[in-house]
């Protein structure tokens, strides 16, 4: 079965929180890890940390 533009759940251990960013653009909060991140609803990657 193959599943296309579905999100999906990441369990991650060892000490890897999430942050919360918010768009710039749409002003869409989001979780993310790393970086060079974009915003999952429109794409952009104007966005900064918030938390």
């Amino acid at each position: 079965m193959c599943s296309v533009g579905d999100s999906f759940g990441v369990e991650l251990e060892g000490g890897m929180e999430p942050h919360i960013y918010l768009c710039n653009h749409c002003s869409k909060t989001f979780k993310g890890i790393g970086t060079n991140l974009k915003c999952p609803k429109c794409f952009s990657t104007d966005i900064k940390c918030i938390e």
